[in-house]
């Protein structure tokens, strides 16, 4: 007897593939090694944060990045990375005890090991003691550099600050420069990591109890998360032998393990509550669902992960880090998803619904079905894609200008480079630099330098100094310093050190005609050439993005309109969360609210990193949809009523989906640091954005005016799709976790 000829409350017959017979004939077994392997993956991840790094933002392979390696190596004290801001109080720099005392906390700084190219006002020559010197007279700078890597740079700071800050006799010491910011921003993400885990998890947890109404099912997503999170730090510490990584990847790793761990395993303990309502034994139903959900987990795995992964073209190893955390957490999530997750449900089987917190609250009242519940919650997600169908243009030109309207202000974007600003206000370093920028001439450490390579007389190099002395947005011109065939030479902006003229001048400078070979660096030239890298790759990770997701909704779906419909429709959603990233962070509305301080400029790297993360989850719920619709599609052939069941069955889960990684990205959101607080709330804007207004009211409507085109496809194409394709259907014409009775009672009258 075939399946759609059972009848009501026939046993459903046993049909096991191969997947489901290699994850669940040792379900304990695979469960005790899976925790082994856990444990190793802790062993081999412990203290992994401490060999992150925490820049990547500049090309490797450009101008700028080849001249800051030069300086460094024949001119260390050109790059000075450490500054000690000096405070006389209520006295002048210039005053005897004042100048003593700072010469020997000077000499002191000389005489440790690490350090080198020690400089201050009170050694500098004439030309260059102005820019070293506050305008009111009371605070002066000691300049050096902390040599070695960024590790070793860090351990030589936590060793000599201690010594080096504080009172001093007549003059007060700060620490500041490019190693303090790197490395407090570093110190101050894992403290950050380490409380959004605190109130991720739990509050996880209890939404988990509220979407399943048993504490045992919910505890079931955590546990994948946790295994996928603990993975994914294995697999990035072994990363730090080979090459860079950042430590904003881990940020990434804590919300996605969550967030994927949470959507997978609620799709697929779903699905599997769904067959055992119907009636189906554990081991069946375990099977069904990985024939059905595990397919989708499958397909959405790998549209986030192929988002992910277009950040592996980008040079910078600031974005690289994000790739190689996000897939290997998403492909973690998802093997943990199919492999352990059907192994804990065989061997749960009814207990899943155990410990039903529901119950508590059903006293003295008619007790309700699981299946009734769903029913429920189907009618109402019914009701909801009835009315927007029928009102479907409305919907599709009315939520799409609201998108619209909501991204303008990201066309006023400004890009700008990763700074201390990004830090806490009461920040040590932030505190110093905030006191250069406001107090001292020409933004110390602002400038931008020249370095010359090739032999040169006095005459060529002075002919041209005076000829970028004389370039429009020049301040002053100091150098050259000459070290055998190379020299340097400083140029001071007129104004902020990355804004637009600072990064005409780059232009000009590497314009200006010299008798040797001349490299420009410096932030500006360093935000010039990172812009260029990303603008030159830009159009090929689009474009791998769009093609890779186009085949692989094809794949799923067997139709040419769904898929560019997905990839329109998800880049549609993004509008909101760019517009807020400039609204807020850029322009400086709801600052004082959520504590962090405006550089009036947008990191040039983070829209890459955001739209790829979000395009991802995006492509995840629009997976989750699409499936259900196809799979209904295939059954009864009638295009409403699939837009209709397919938004019945997964539009309180993408919801539920939704609101936990939210949780999770606003927990993230929550760092002092500027960069991870925008990638938390932003993208928690994002994934709420696409399901509760794209998911919910721009799919259903669009689908409604395509009518039955959406689902059509050129012969060669079709053919194609019967071969390769998959779906979430199973091979019978009726779904087997649709009973008859319970489809009659949620009917599309809603």
């Amino acid at each position: 007897m075939t399946e759609v000829n059972r009848p009501p409350g026939a046993a459903r017959p046993l049909r096991l593939g191969g997947w489901t017979r290699f994850v669940t004939a040792r379900p304990r077994l695979s469960l005790l090694v899976a925790l082994v392997i856990t444990a190793l993956a802790v062993l081999a991840g412990s203290g992994v944060a401490d060999r992150l790094g925490s820049g990547g933002w500049e090309d490797p392979d450009a101008e700028s990045t080849y001249a800051t390696k030069a300086l460094e190596r024949e001119f260390p004290a050109s790059q000075p990375n450490l500054l000690l801001l000096v405070d006389a109080g209520d006295a002048s720099v210039d005053d005897p005890a004042v100048a003593a005392e700072a010469r020997r906390i000077a000499a002191r700084l000389a005489d440790e090991k690490g350090v080198t190219g020690v400089g201050s006002y009170w050694q500098a020559d004439a030309s260059a003691a102005p820019a070293l010197r506050a305008e009111d007279g009371h605070e002066a700078l000691i300049a050096a550099r902390i040599t070695g890597e960024e590790k070793q740079a860090g351990e030589t700071l936590d060793r000599i600050a201690p010594e080096l800050r504080g009172a001093h006799g007549p003059v007060e010491v700060s620490v500041g420069g490019p190693v303090a910011v790197r490395h407090e921003m570093q110190t101050t993400i894992q403290e950050d990591l380490v409380r959004a885990e605190v109130i991720a998890l739990p509050v996880t947890l209890v939404l988990l109890v509220m979407v399943f109404g048993s504490a045992v099912a919910a505890l079931l997503p955590l546990g994948i998360g946790i295994v996928a999170i603990l993975g994914t730090n294995a697999v990035l510490r072994g990363l730090t032998e080979v090459t860079d990584v950042s430590v904003f990847a881990m940020n990434l790793t804590t919300a996605l393990g969550l967030g994927l761990a949470v959507d997978y395993a609620l799709f697929i303990v779903r699905r599997f509550r769904e067959e055992l309502a119907a009636g189906a034994e554990p081991l069946p139903a375990v099977g069904t669902t990985l024939r059905t959900a595990g397919r989708t987990v499958l397909f959405s795995a790998l549209t986030v992960a192929v988002s992910l992964a277009a950040m592996l073209l980008f040079p910078q190893y600031f974005l690289r880090s994000f790739a190689y955390a996000g897939i290997a957490v998403v492909l973690l999530a998802a093997a943990a998803a199919l492999i352990l997750l059907p192994a804990a449900l065989v061997l749960l089987g009814h207990r899943v619904n155990a410990l039903d917190l529901r119950k508590l609250f059903r006293r003295g009242r008619p007790k309700a079905t699981a299946s009734a519940a769903g029913a429920t919650e189907g009618r109402a997600w019914t009701r909801t894609a009835n009315l927007v169908m029928r009102r479907a243009p409305f919907f599709a030109l009315g939520t799409t200008a609201v998108l619209v309207l909501l991204g303008l202000p990201f066309l006023g974007v400004r890009f700008g480079t990763a700074d201390d600003r990004q830090l806490p206000s009461s920040a040590e370093s932030h505190v110093v630099q905030q006191h250069i920028r406001d107090g001292f001439p020409g933004s110390p450490g602002g400038g931008l330098e020249v370095l010359a390579e090739g032999r040169a007389t006095p005459a060529q190099y002075a002919a041209y100094k005076e000829r970028i002395a004389a370039l429009p947005e020049v301040l002053r011109v100091d150098g050259p310093l000459v070290k055998g065939e190379s020299a340097y030479f400083t140029v001071l902006p007129k104004g902020e050190a990355v804004d637009d003229p600072a990064q005409r001048l780059v232009d000009d400078l590497r314009a200006t005609r010299a008798p040797f070979d001349t490299k420009v660096t410096g932030a500006a030239a360093v935000l010039v050439d990172s812009k260029d890298a990303i603008a030159e790759r830009l159009p090929l990770a689009a474009a791998f993005i769009a093609i890779v997701t186009l085949l692989l909704v094809f794949l799923l779906t067997g139709s040419v309109l769904i898929p560019v419909q997905a990839v329109v429709l998800n880049a549609l959603s993004l509008t909101a969360m760019f517009g807020a990233v400039v609204w807020v962070f850029q322009d400086g509305h709801l600052s004082g609210l959520l504590g962090f301080t405006s550089p009036g400029s947008i990191e040039t790297t983070l829209p890459v990193l955001m739209f790829c993360v979000a395009f991802g989850l995006s492509m995840d719920y629009g997976v989750f949809l699409l499936s259900r619709i196809k799979e209904e599609y295939d059954t009864t052939g009638d295009h409403d009523e699939a837009v209709r069941h397919g938004l019945q069955r997964t539009g309180g889960l993408i919801t539920a989906a939704a609101v936990i990684l939210a949780v999770v990205m606003v927990a993230i959101g929550t760092s002092r640091v500027t960069n991870t607080k925008m990638l938390g709330l932003g993208i928690a804007l994002a994934v709420l954005m696409d399901a509760m207004i794209v998911r919910s009211l721009l799919v259903p409507a669009v689908m409604r005016l395509t009518g039955r085109a959406t689902w059509w496809a050129p012969g060669p194409l079709r053919r194609f799709h019967e071969r390769f394709g998959l779906s979430e259907g199973e091979s019978q014409p009726v779904p087997a976790t649709e009973p008859a009775p319970e489809r009659d009672k949620v009917s599309t009258r809603g």
